[in-house]
């Protein structure tokens, strides 16, 4: 963590330019994942968000996240909180510049030093994007930007001790205009801090989030996770049923910056902390035939309470029956495996028939979300289901989710 106070005109500085004025941010998202984030920031985080600490703006959404604009603390509560994103970045500031001698100059008097924990042997990685821009080169733009924080540290190398938390500048050039933008973050959303296992091909926590919500799953309800390979999404099931914000356990870039309010940040956590609701009788389900893959998950849920709703065993899919849960119905959800793990297409589609073959004959009236590798398995379905694109791993994946009739 960064001190200021041994500067009191930095501190001024900083509590008048940044802690004191709104300030704009985006939530970035995978492709496709834009309207649930939406959903999450209106429906889910608005209460939150608007206890004091931002006005009425609206949240707007674009293509690959959402723009969202308050103080510092939205920041922290945004990052604490949201499933779905894969970063948050905090705009710095917008300006022209159609040469190289232009960029330089726009960037002579940027002041890095409110934003950037200062070193003078510290540089943050420089993120480079163009788009229909006169200045189009990376490495060139990336270059003078790392000399125009250099040599601003230099100015002013005595005022706070350099940070071994990674920061990221963002840097956008669309029509000769550069937007500069801080990642608040540091590793991306998705990593929560609570697995340190892995699986073959294991999907993101942020993508099972999403799968989660937009099957309809509330928490309260039994879910089966009978492909659970790592246990991603019986992790994010057990957190979203108890309202355990998902950065609870882990930190995040911002901790290091200069304006960093750790009193409020404190506050908020512990805020968080107070409106979880622990449950221990299980109520997800979680089952593989990879023995190894259950011993591995069971040795992470021994390490945290909150995962003691959740009950692991070996079992194979095709063994499992909704007689177990009685009357009740909920929710199954599926990531089978396809492509090397499973072998041809063929295999892939005889696989994808017996789940459902199997999904019609002992779970009808439950929910289900099945992940497919190809759009063309919907015309196997004995049942109607909506269909929802997603990215993963550098290919399109589909959600085929709804309610076994």
């Amino acid at each position: 963590m960064n001190s200021i106070s041994g500067n009191n005109s930095l501190s001024k500085r900083i509590k008048r330019h940044v802690v004191g004025r709104e300030k704009s941010f985006y939530a970035s998202t995978s492709p496709g994942l834009e309207p649930v984030c939406l959903h999450e920031l209106n429906d889910e985080l608005k209460a939150i968000l608007s206890q004091g600490l931002i006005p009425g703006e609206p949240f707007i959404a674009d293509k690959g996240g959402i723009h969202f604009k308050g103080r510092l603390q939205n920041c922290y509560i945004a990052n604490l909180y949201l499933r779905t994103a894969n970063r948050i970045l905090m705009r710095l500031g917008e300006f022209k510049a159609t040469n190289f001698m232009q960029l330089e100059k726009k960037l002579s008097t940027f002041p890095w030093e409110l934003y950037l924990p200062v070193s003078t042997n510290y540089i943050p990685e420089i993120k480079v994007s163009t788009k229909q821009s006169r200045l189009y080169h990376k490495e060139a733009i990336s270059e003078i930007f790392t000399e125009s924080i250099s040599k601003r540290f230099t100015q002013n190398g005595t005022l706070a001790q350099g940070s071994s938390q990674a920061q990221k500048v963002f840097v956008r050039a669309v029509n000769d205009r550069f937007e500069i933008s801080i990642d608040s973050s540091g590793e991306l959303l998705y990593r929560r801090g609570i697995k340190t296992h892995m699986a073959r091909a294991p999907l993101r926590e942020t993508i099972a989030a999403a799968i989660l919500k937009l099957c309809g799953y509330n928490g309260s309800e039994p879910l089966i996770d009978p492909m659970c390979g790592s246990g991603t999404f019986s992790i994010e099931a057990a957190m979203m049923a108890q309202n355990i914000p998902a950065g609870l356990f882990r930190d995040f870039a911002f901790i290091n910056w200069p304006c960093f309010g750790s009193e409020s940040w404190e506050y908020i956590k512990q805020k968080a902390k107070s409106q979880i609701k622990m449950f221990s009788i299980p109520s997800i389900f979680a089952s593989d035939t990879d023995l190894k893959a259950c011993d591995v998950f069971m040795t992470c849920i021994k390490q945290y309470d909150f995962l003691k709703m959740v009950e692991v065993r070996q079992k194979d899919f095709f063994d499992l029956s909704s007689s177990l849960f009685k009357d009740k119905t909920g929710l199954v959800v599926i990531n089978p495996p396809y492509g090397h793990r499973i072998g041809s297409q063929s295999e892939s589609i005889k696989l994808f028939q017996g789940i459902c073959k199997k999904l019609k004959k002992d779970f009808s009236g439950w929910k289900v979300g099945i992940i497919a590798s190809d759009i063309n398995f919907i015309k196997y379905l004995p049942f109607t289901l909506e269909s929802q694109t997603l990215f993963h791993g550098g290919l399109n994946i589909y959600l085929l989710y709804g309610r076994i009739t």
